[in-house]
């Protein structure tokens, strides 16, 4: 089994399902997953795309020393000359100096293939002349797909395609079977979209006279409107979902379960069942839907099964602004570990990224608070002062600093002014934190501290005069 990327951009998600099928499928069958890095889009192609690929295969669990490469298509540049000229000298390919301009011209259509015009001239090599694969006029070539069955293709509806170039340089059809054969691999597992270029490929091979591998083209992956997941369009890039704070573990389930399932009434599943349990032959053909909002939920789910002690080392790259994620607004000095850690545990029921960490707790590590104007407007409406006068008194007075002293005098104060709990702690909560929302305000001020929490409810105070 072999997993074949081009490096010329971040690493898509349908690419790293179609990894993640390759490397289980290889497992079960006791066989090798390769890792071919086609790099023979020169013009496209860039060293840290190439690295970015390795990076994310490990994150979602797919380790270099699990597989074998990289192997890079250019290195076999020979052995795909080797080929096209055997398949010249064959009489299964000829020369053909067409333009598509002349192409055109004949056919009057800029839509219609090749018209096999240099079929019998017997052009010689030379410079500027592509070689045609010279396809069957009769016959049907049958695709055996473990996912899709046996698609038929009519070989007369099959051009005369190009298997090199007028420079000589092989195409990605030829390339493709030579670095395949070469390997040996014997199972193509790819995306729908390669479905077309599959009968080109299989006569191929069948012209090299190898038998050509199984093959097992899963479903395309599709946004909101069921239009393919697009670079240009939507958020694809699996490093991107990996920067925003998307656990592994939840994203290689989310990605397996995009036209298939685990046996029960379950979506989320330990990775080893997983691993038992998929089976190729029972993928969905119909396109997959990549719900990001299910897939939010799905992380969700698996922070809250985090240890508190996991939870805490995971959100430290954003706390931190270690590796390549952007530093917090706080300084490297004013975090305090002792802090979050004792916060975490009410963090972390409350997040569906672990990005999402730095505006629930950046109240504990800046010098003030960064004001939601929003939320102070709606917060601080009339009374408002007053009830902050009534907070830090009784807040000053407190022998204990602890949440359900907290809460309970906030009460009394609230319940003074005919006022719930609810309405009394917004002036509070946004005059501490800057927002309305965020971690249970009590346990926020118990960890906050009384000289902290005292003083913002004054500057609060003296922004309302």
């Amino acid at each position: 089994m072999r997993f074949a990327p081009s490096p010329t951009g971040m690493f898509h998600v349908g690419g790293a399902r179609s990894a993640l099928q390759n490397w289980i499928f290889a497992k079960q069958q006791g066989g090798v997953f390769v890792l071919r890095v086609e790099d023979t889009d020169a013009a496209r192609n860039k060293p840290e795309w190439t690295e970015g690929i390795l990076s994310a295969l490990e994150w979602i669990g797919i380790a270099r020393d699990t597989y074998e490469g990289p192997y890079f298509q250019s290195a076999y540049a020979g052995e795909h000359r080797a080929a096209a000229g055997r398949l010249y000298d064959a009489g299964r390919a000829y020369y053909c100096d067409c333009t598509r301009e002349a192409v055109q011209a004949r056919t009057g259509s800029q839509y219609q293939g090749y018209d096999g015009f240099c079929r019998d001239r017997g052009l010689p090599p030379g410079e500027g002349r592509a070689l045609r694969f010279r396809t069957p006029d009769e016959g049907t070539t049958v695709v055996v797909d473990l996912i899709r069955g046996e698609p038929t293709f009519e070989n007369k509806l099959i051009e005369d395609f190009v298997i090199a170039r007028g420079d000589g340089s092989p195409v990605f059809l030829l390339a493709n079977v030579v670095d395949d054969l070469t390997m040996g691999i014997t199972h193509v597992i790819r995306a729908e979209e390669h479905l077309p270029n599959t009968p080109k490929q299989q006569l191929l091979w069948d012209a090299l006279g190898v038998k050509p591998p199984v093959w097992a083209h899963v479903p395309v992956v599709v946004n909101e409107k069921r239009q393919k997941l697009s670079k240009r369009r939507d958020k694809v890039a699996l490093e991107a979902y990996r920067d925003e704070g998307y656990l592994a573990a939840a994203m290689r389930n989310y990605l397996m379960l995009l036209g298939w399932a685990p046996s029960g009434d379950r979506e989320i599943v330990p990775w080893s069942v997983i691993e038992e349990e998929f089976r190729l032959t029972e993928v969905n053909p119909s396109p997959a839907f990549f719900d990001e909002k299910k897939l939010r939920a799905f992380n969700g789910e698996y922070i809250r099964a985090l240890p508190v002690d996991e939870f805490v080392a995971a959100c430290r790259p954003w706390l931190t602004g270690t590796g390549t994620i952007a530093p917090p607004p706080w300084q490297p000095e004013e975090f305090d570990a002792d802090a979050f850690a004792a916060v975490a545990p009410l963090a972390q029921t409350r997040i569906a990224v672990l990005s999402e960490i730095v505006p629930n707790v950046d109240f504990l590590f800046l010098a003030d608070p960064l004001i939601d104007e929003a939320a102070w407007a709606k917060a601080m409406k009339e009374g408002a002062a007053e009830l902050l006068d009534a907070a830090v008194a009784g807040y000053t007075a407190l022998e204990s600093w602890d949440a359900e002293s907290l809460k309970s005098t906030l009460e009394a104060v609230g319940a003074e002014r005919g006022l719930k709990l609810g309405k009394a702690q917004a002036p509070v909560r946004v005059a501490v934190t800057g927002r309305t929302v965020g971690l249970p305000l009590f346990e926020s001020l118990e960890v906050l501290g009384r000289e902290r929490t005292l003083a913002r409810l004054r500057a609060a105070r003296l922004r309302l005069v």
